[in-house]
């Protein structure tokens, strides 16, 4: 299956180290595979339900999503408070982050760059999915 350019298909195991790498000092890891993991099984839980989309933008940085990542996205998830959610507002896809105080639905950016994100009282809002995860596309990740 071929979505936003990423192919999902059969598990693909990867090899994993039995000990972790300290992320400072060297450590005298093991060089033995412990077990192979299989990224499918790792990021997604109802796979049916389940699609990648990659990230454009910066409007999402403070929830650790940026340009160029990839995010697992749950179309099964009811949103809740603070998760982030893909949207279509008015026929024009975006992230979001939900937030629910009492009945009130307000979506916001995770940026601080960005003014307040104004809903109009009439728009039209589908929400696609709950981000699940999300998977560093990038050599660098900030």
């Amino acid at each position: 299956m071929q979505v936003s350019g990423v192919t999902i298909g059969f598990p693909m195991p990867i090899s994993l180290l039995a000990k972790p790498v300290r992320a400072g000092f060297p450590s005298p890891a093991d060089d033995f595979i412990e077990e192979e993991i299989d990224l499918q099984r790792l990021l997604i839980v109802n796979r049916p339900a389940t699609f990648l989309v990659r990230v454009a933008g910066d409007s999402m940085i403070l929830a650790r999503l940026f340009d160029g990542d990839l995010a697992v996205v749950d179309r099964s998830l009811t949103p809740r408070n603070g998760d982030i959610v893909v949207v279509d507002i008015d026929g024009e896809r975006s992230f979001k982050v939900w937030k629910r105080q009492g009945p009130r639905i307000t979506l916001h950016f995770a940026n601080p760059r960005f003014p307040e994100f104004q809903l109009s009282p009439d728009a039209v809002i589908e929400v696609w999915g709950v981000v699940s995860g999300s998977v560093c596309a990038k050599r660098r990740c900030e």
